[in-house]
């Protein structure tokens, strides 16, 4: 019943000047009523043919002096005309967020604790005010404040940070403003209110000062740490939640201090059962084929985010629709996978020549992969030419890793070598083509000698840190050397894997010349079919393929 009776007072507040309006008007409508007919015919009927063009001469006064007044003396561009959603509007909860079971946990904590702020003050713990959520793009950050906003029953108010920031001095610092006044009403008639601020760190970046004074930005901010340090002595049940995906580190540690966002929520990107159940969600959204296996695009999709699932299910029903199929098929949802890894398909004229060397490169990379690197699996070869590249070979790793060590790190330059190597063994020359490669294989030997202390002599530290001078010539030869020695050592046995598997290095090029791709079960068949197992698949390796495994992988 309080929550009522404050409803009505609200509405009385927000719109007392509309209904005060409408009851002047009619008590002027009745005055003017009565004045008329106390007059004669005559002059009545003169007043009323000029009530028409005093009617439109006052509304385009009450117009000019409206907009004056509000450009003038009410903010102007400092106006927000965002407008409070209800929690039964919003209508989403946590059973509709999938795939980050982790942070929907933590929220369900932060609902909890804003739904029982009155026995935490009881207690004498502090009421949750601000919760931060940091994460990639893409993650469901906006999605679980909403969700937040539906199960604490509070009405939601969302706004991103940019919208803050104008040209005009004191135009963000008005906004921050009206938004709290506007969140203090809506708490005082429905019991709380959540604020969601998106993309926070465009307005909360470390501030910066100098002799000439802080600029828009820092003012816009400073009255954003004054309205959440007034929620803290406030008896409104209030909370702000931002979302950011920058690191922590690029906010104003102002912000973060505790009392105002000191509740942090870390949202990642799925791991392979949420990629999963993401997958089913979305895949009930669509028709498809009942012979989509769910788990095994999950496999596929290794860093993806809900978005770039989502993304990836709605590109496979617009490439079905175009197909004429009334169903979206497994091919589909490759194709679709494809587009958006490697590219759409380009209609490029490449001579036999060009296409056969292509072939040899990219059976050069699919070889090295499957046989030589312990994480990574393959799982398409193409000589098609897709944006500016005219073959790839996409292999993912079959897990999630977080870190990579130097048997792993040593199979990418050997993945990277191995379109080079494929072009030296079939023709004895190379191709343009490699450059990519070399960059890539050059970047990680670099990385392990002067950043890891993985190279040869043992030299340990991170080199690239000692300012430029200070580094003795013996030392930068000793670790070009060992550059350049695990980047020889890598190419040498690559090639000489090529060598000694050329009959299925000639099966595998002629595959892709005949057929321009090959998908991963085509590829698996081939390689079992000259007793090649995949370990990564099956488990325990062959002993004729342990000669290849790294060290760490052997089996």
């Amino acid at each position: 019943m309080a929550f009522k009776k404050h409803r009505v007072q609200l509405f009385f507040i927000e719109h007392g000047g509309k209904v005060a309006l409408a009851v002047g008007a009619l008590v002027l409508f009745l005055l003017a009523y009565w004045g008329l007919m106390s007059l004669e015919s005559y002059y009545r009927n003169i007043t009323l043919a000029q009530i028409p063009i005093n009617f439109i001469s006052v509304i385009v006064n009450a117009f000019v002096f409206a907009w004056i007044y509000m450009n003038m003396f009410r903010g102007g561009f400092a106006g927000m005309k965002k407008k409070a959603v209800k929690a039964n509007q919003v209508n989403i909860r946590f059973d509709d967020v999938v795939g980050i079971d982790e942070a929907k946990d933590e929220c369900r904590e932060v609902v909890d604790l804003i739904k029982d702020h009155t026995r935490v003050k009881d207690i004498g713990g502090k009421i949750l005010r601000g919760v931060l959520m940091i994460g990639p793009p893409g993650c469901g950050k906006t999605y679980i404040a909403k969700a937040i906003a539906t199960e604490t029953g509070l009405p939601f108010l969302s706004m991103a940070a940019s919208e803050f920031n104008e040209v005009f001095v004191g135009v963000g610092a008005s906004r921050v403003r009206q938004l709290f006044q506007k969140a203090r009403r809506l708490a005082y008639g429905y019991g709380g209110c959540v604020i969601f601020i998106d993309e926070l760190d465009a307005m909360g970046q470390k501030r910066t000062f100098s002799q000439f004074g802080s600029g828009e930005g820092n003012t816009t901010q400073n009255q954003l740490l004054v309205e959440l340090d007034g929620l803290g002595d406030a008896t409104e049940n209030i909370v702000v939640i931002g979302a950011t995906n920058a690191s922590e580190d690029v906010l104003d540690p102002a912000l973060l201090r505790p009392g105002r966002l000191d509740r942090k929520v870390y949202i990642n990107k799925p791991n392979l059962e949420g990629r999963e159940a993401v997958f089913n969600l979305y895949l009930k959204k669509i028709k498809h084929d009942s012979t989509i296996d769910a788990k095994r695009l999950a496999r596929r999709t290794i860093g993806y985010s809900p978005a770039e699932i989502e993304n990836a299910v709605k590109e496979s029903a617009l490439i079905a629709t175009r197909n004429k199929r009334d169903v979206v098929t497994w091919n589909d949802m490759t194709e679709a996978l494809d587009r958006i890894e490697l590219g759409f398909k380009v209609k490029l004229s490449v001579n036999s020549k060009e296409r056969e060397m292509t072939a040899y490169h990219e059976t050069g990379h699919l070889i090295a992969t499957y046989l030589l690197h312990p994480r990574n699996d393959v799982f398409k070869a193409s000589i098609l030419p897709r944006k500016n590249t005219l073959g790839v070979v996409y292999h993912v790793p079959t897990e999630e890793w977080h870190s990579q060590d130097k048997e792993t790190l040593l199979a990418q330059i050997k993945v990277a070598f191995g379109g080079f190597a494929g072009e030296r063994v079939k023709y004895g020359t190379s191709t343009s083509g490699v450059s990519s490669d070399f960059k890539s294989a050059m970047s990680i030997a670099l990385t392990m000698v002067w950043k890891l202390g993985m190279g040869e002599s043992n030299l340990v530290g991170d080199f690239t840190i000692v300012p430029q001078g200070q580094l003795s010539k013996e030392v930068i030869t000793q670790l070009n050397n060992d550059t350049q020695k695990i980047m020889n050592d890598s190419l040498k046995e690559v090639e000489d894997l090529l060598r000694k598997e050329k009959t299925l290095f000639e099966r595998f090029a002629q595959e892709l010349i005949a057929k321009g791709e090959l998908q991963y079960d085509e590829i698996e068949a081939i390689f079992l079919e000259f007793g090649k197992a995949n370990r990564r698949k099956f488990g325990k390796a062959s002993e004729s393929d342990s000669k290849y495994l790294p060290p760490s992988s052997k089996a």
